[in-house]
């Protein structure tokens, strides 16, 4: 709703609690008395009650035989004053008001508000709502009409969800009771409380097909798609007698998924590319298949093997004396039954990932992995370390202390006011600059997490991902390239980073001349400049005229987490449309003892938004961010680099 509408003041309207409205359910036409003309007023328009105030809104009951009917100023046709009946509209406090006039499109408007408009008169003659009905405090509660703080938003209580994720079944307590699958979770831009979108078993008068404010979160069909708080929701009633938490476990097995099970694949694959990897992946039954808080290692597998092959050194490395005793068993596992199915028939099922996450268990420092919900990073960290003992992909040396190992960075960084949407370029170059760090050594794998706390609080609020890194300048013992003559640089220059009258945006280095010359400027007298490290038997003048090598890395995947689900996005060719997004738990078969269907889909429009310029990322509404792209540029938890010369089937 337009600011204009509440333009009086609650202090200085004695009139402002007095405010009535109500929504339309039946169109109506009126005659306009200046030009004659017969206007439109469509269902989901929304009116004021003029009636006289005096009577203090009260409305008396008609005579016998007449029609109860009420004045309405329709608000989108200011001169317009409609009368009707009384059964024909549904009254809504001012802060559903304000929601729903943010919804330009009346029949849109109409199906926004998730509960049966279906109306019946109470013994007092008054309207009420159906037994049907659902609670608009279940629904929306006191929307929060502020504009959202840059604070963090209260994480959701772990005992307020009942541990429900994407692809529970749940019920909502009303009389009766609303039973559905959830489809999403997560928190609409302007409220302060967490919603599940479900998809309800039987249809409902007011409800959507997965829209919700003029935004799509999911897609059902029409009449079956309710936003709940999540704390409204708990597990399905009717089946919390057959499922005890070791059943979930214990029924991912072959017997009982028997219809969903996949192949086992002796033979190491690479990657399928472009055309023929799109056409092994695409659609529905694709990807790794969910079971049981399981998308954060679906979803974390997906990006690491299904299309880049710069870790599958990890799945051939033979077992020595130093390994756990299930080293094998692992390494094979994750070769045979999970990575080669996956590239040769894009479909790897539960039964195979649960396997995995009974290994993980056995780890001394891990509990919980084959019930819990657990972050990435604590699964690659058991993987890798403990288990697989795979070479650390990182080594970090600062401000000249002993080198760092690591499998992936951590962006840790304050906010910087004047940046709207940074790029991860920036926010690496940031954080090393502010910690003093370098590469050691040049990796062939770069993980980096994003500078967010948990999974609620994100520093910025959008992101963009670079398709590319240039880690040149992030490296130490490297030939580097002076910000002014193209030179090889042996100086940098902490301070003068901020400085946007050099190479703005860009870390400073400069040959010897170039540091003399642009520090003799006034404001730069004090700077404390350092030397570059390079190799010791490089002689300046060979490289004083000629072009210094880059070192670039290339985006192939980023995991992404909204709330409580992580799916996946990744790039499975050259040009900038060749993306997919992945969802372990997109569908599902059957009720509590179903199963959920991973898919894989094509989401050609992310190119459009990586051509745009951060700037106008910064100014475009997140809300029209059409298809996936949304996800991609404002949920993005890990964005995964390889090297373009370390694959290991180049």
């Amino acid at each position: 709703m337009s600011s204009g509408l509440w333009g009086q003041e609650k202090v200085t309207s004695p009139y402002w609690e007095e405010r009535i409205f109500y929504l339309l359910i039946q169109e109506y036409s009126v005659t306009d008395k200046q030009t004659q003309k017969v206007l439109k007023v469509p269902k989901g328009a929304i009116g004021q009650y003029v009636q006289d105030r005096a009577v203090g809104h009260s409305r008396v009951p008609p005579a016998k035989g007449k029609k109860n009917q009420m004045g309405l100023r329709i608000l989108e046709q200011p001169h317009v004053v409609l009368f009707v009946d009384e059964k024909d509209v549904v009254e809504i406090n001012e802060k559903h008001t304000e929601l729903l006039l943010a919804i330009t499109n009346c029949e849109s408007r109409f199906h926004s508000l998730p509960f049966s408009l279906t109306k019946m008169p109470n013994a007092n003659g008054t309207i009420g709502h159906s037994p049907l009905s659902l609670s608009v405090q279940s629904v929306m509660g006191e929307l929060n009409t502020t504009p959202v703080p840059d604070s963090p938003p209260a994480a959701a209580s772990p005992g307020s969800c009942h541990g429900l994720e994407v692809g529970s079944l749940a019920e909502v307590k009303e009389n009766p009771p609303f039973y559905g699958v959830i489809r999403w979770i997560g928190q609409p831009p302007g409220l302060s409380d967490v919603l599940a979108g479900l998809e309800l078993e039987d249809e409902c008068t007011g409800c959507t097909d997965g829209t919700f404010r003029g935004t799509r979160y999911f897609t059902c069909a029409l009449k079956k798609a309710l936003f709940v708080k999540l704390k409204s929701c708990r597990p399905d009633s009717r089946f919390a007698s057959l499922q005890p938490v070791s059943n979930q476990i214990e029924r991912c097995n072959s017997l009982a998924f028997g219809g969903y099970l996949s192949e086992v694949v002796e033979e190491n694959t690479p990657p399928r590319m472009e055309k023929e990897g799109l056409e092994i992946m695409m659609g529905k039954k694709k990807g790794i298949q969910g079971h049981y808080n399981s998308c954060y290692l679906d979803s974390t597998l997906f990006c690491l093997f299904a299309f880049s092959s710069v870790l599958d050194t990890v799945l051939l490395r033979p077992k020595d004396k130093d390994d756990v005793e299930y080293y094998s068993e692992t390494q094979e596992l994750l070769r045979t039954e999970i990575v080669n199915p996956l590239r040769i028939y894009g479909y790897v099922c539960a039964t195979k990932i649960m396997k995995l996450r009974k290994i993980l268990e056995k780890v001394g420092a891990a509990s919980g992995f084959t019930s819990e919900e657990k972050d990435p990073e604590e699964f690659l960290n058991i993987l890798f370390h403990h288990i697989l003992r795979v070479e650390p992909l990182l080594k970090i040396r600062s401000a000249g202390q002993k080198v760092q190992d690591c499998y992936f960075y951590q962006i840790f960084m304050e906010k910087n006011e004047k940046v709207g949407v940074p790029t991860i370029q920036q926010l690496l170059e940031w954080s090393f600059i502010n910690s003093s760090l370098k590469f050691a050594e040049a990796p062939s794998c770069l993980i980096i997490q994003m500078p967010r706390f948990g999974k609620d609080f994100k520093l910025f609020k959008k992101i963009f991902p670079s398709l590319e890194l240039n880690i040149t300048d992030l490296l130490e013992d490297t030939p580097r390239q002076c910000r002014i003559c193209g030179g090889l640089a042996v100086y940098e220059c902490r301070e003068c980073y901020e400085d946007p009258d050099i190479a703005a945006g860009t870390i400073k280095q400069f040959c010897k001349d170039c540091n003399t010359q642009v520090h003799l400027h006034p404001k730069r007298l004090n700077h404390k400049f350092n030397p570059v490290s390079l190799p010791k038997d490089l002689p300046d003048r060979e490289w004083r005229h000629s072009c210094v090598p880059c070192q670039k890395m290339e985006l192939f995947a980023v995991l992404c987490i909204e709330t409580s689900h992580y799916v996946a996005f990744v790039k499975y060719g050259r040009d900038d449309s060749a993306w997919l997004f992945f969802d372990s738990m997109a569908d599902r078969d059957g009720g509590q003892n179903g199963f959920n269907i991973p898919q894989v889909t094509p989401c050609p429009e992310v190119r459009e938004y990586l051509k745009m310029s951060p700037e106008d990322l910064h100014s475009l509404d997140t809300r029209r961010i059409q298809g996936c792209a949304r996800r991609l540029l404002c949920d993005a938890y890990m964005c995964m680099y390889q090297s373009p010369t370390m694959s290991l089937y180049k």
